[in-house]
């Protein structure tokens, strides 16, 4: 099967949102080896369509949720969150301005949370469109100072003021508070675009002047941003070598204000004269085990999900290793979430003609072993992500079908406590 079939499901899979209504709780599993999967909150959203959703869990076991939505009024980014001792969704919050068009992608709001402050980066069309410049838009920072009850004016990430694309964003919170953003920019006038950096000191008031940390980008894979307990930078992207794309990470030792050289993670030599719409996904845990998740079809055009780790910051990367196991579906949109103690939960599509499933594998031996991928959802489900908390809590989303409505769900993972890493590492060969 050929890239362009999860194109053409990717373009169809496209969905967004309005007025919300809760449904029945599905019941919690039962416990096997310790792990529990809770019950399910799902949230029906009557809109013509939804893209998401984004999701953070906060050190208040809060869950922050955010999705981008259309109906005949127009496109809207919305922002809600669960109380802290669980329950429904609040009401959806409208993130951006009447007069402030959303572009419309095919990934969520990047979403981040520090205490009360909820940031949310997502990309505005200009005033007036150009047959010319059919992709131009604006990069802009909504947030929050009240946990997530007003929203404050955009702000202008970009500093360019070009026509042209600045989109696939990723944002984290580092030391201090400041807020680190990385994207794919056109700006330049060149063939090809451009990964880009910058971070705000003053929690999001304004951006230090964008930098360009790597060219020859592919175009339409979103950036991931992870940040190391030493204060650490990390951004992942696909970059291209000609026709062969590869999954690359770059660190920052300074804050964000200089970047290495990218440095390859999978050698995949995937040969692909086109743009997959696959993105990476980072973690870094406690002892600066650094965590790369993706998607690729390599030499021999198979399509799977891959996971690595890095011991040396970044500099080398661990043989990868294959997450999916189903002879039967294709893989497809790969996320993953990394606990202080190394337990890893990766979250994935598996796709087949009729089928659509959400499926989770996790490992609690710091990604040397991984479980057997286990299904979530209950109706064709899609776009999954999920965050991690710093007491170790883990939670799911994704979003289903559920005709004449869009469903967001929601579902918390419990793990068991980490097995002695250390002595299994210093036995393993």
């Amino acid at each position: 099967m050929r890239p362009h079939f999860f194109r053409s499901l990717s373009m169809m899979a496209l969905a967004m949102v309005a007025p919300m209504s809760a449904q029945a709780a599905q019941l919690p599993t039962q416990p096997k080896d310790g792990v529990r999967f809770e019950s399910t909150l799902a949230v029906d959203i009557k809109a013509k369509s939804l893209v998401g959703p984004s999701i953070r869990l906060d050190e208040h076991d809060i869950a922050h949720v955010a999705w981008m939505e259309e109906d005949t009024n127009g496109r809207t980014v919305r922002y809600a969150r669960t109380p802290a001792s669980g329950g429904s969704l609040s009401s959806p919050m409208p993130v951006n301005l009447p007069d402030e068009v959303p572009y419309w992608r095919q990934e969520a709001p990047a979403l981040e949370v520090k205490d009360d402050r909820i940031y949310l980066v997502w990309a505005k069309m200009p005033p007036q469109s150009s047959a010319d410049a059919p992709f131009a838009n604006e990069l802009r920072l909504s947030r929050s100072t009240d946990g997530g009850k007003t929203f404050l004016p955009s702000v202008l990430i970009n500093d360019d003021g070009e026509p042209v694309n600045h989109s696939f964003d990723s944002i984290r919170i580092g030391r201090e508070g400041a807020v680190h953003v990385a994207w794919i920019d056109g700006r330049g006038g060149k063939k090809a675009s451009g990964t880009y950096v910058t971070r705000s000191t003053d929690h999001g008031l304004t951006f230090d002047k964008n930098k360009k940390i790597d060219d020859d980008t592919c175009v339409c894979c979103r950036t991931s941003v992870a940040i190391a307990p030493d204060g650490t930078v990390y951004v992942a992207w696909r970059k291209m070598f000609g026709d062969i794309r590869e999954t690359v990470v770059a660190r920052s030792s300074d804050g964000g204000l200089t970047f290495s050289e990218p440095v390859i993670v999978g050698h995949d030599r995937w040969n692909y004269p086109s743009c997959p719409h696959r993105p990476a996904s980072l973690g870094v845990d406690d002892d600066g085990r650094v965590y790369v998740v993706w998607y690729t079809e390599g030499e021999d055009e198979t399509p799977a999900i891959f996971v690595a780790y890095s011991d040396d910051r970044g500099q080398s990367f661990s043989r990868k290793q294959q997450l999916n196991r189903s002879k039967g579906t294709f893989p497809d949109h790969p996320q993953l979430a990394v606990d202080r103690r190394g337990r890893v939960v990766a979250i994935w599509e598996e796709l087949s003609p009729v089928r659509r499933e959400v499926v989770v594998s996790y490992s609690m031996d710091r990604g040397l072993t991984f479980s057997t991928p286990r299904k979530v959802n209950e109706k064709k489900g899609e776009t999954p992500a999920l965050a991690v908390n710093g007491a170790g809590q883990f939670i799911l989303a994704w979003k289903e079908h559920a005709m004449p409505a869009h469903r967001i769900v929601l579902q918390r993972l419990i793990l068991p406590e980490p097995q002695s890493v250390a002595s299994m590492e210093r036995a393993s060969p």
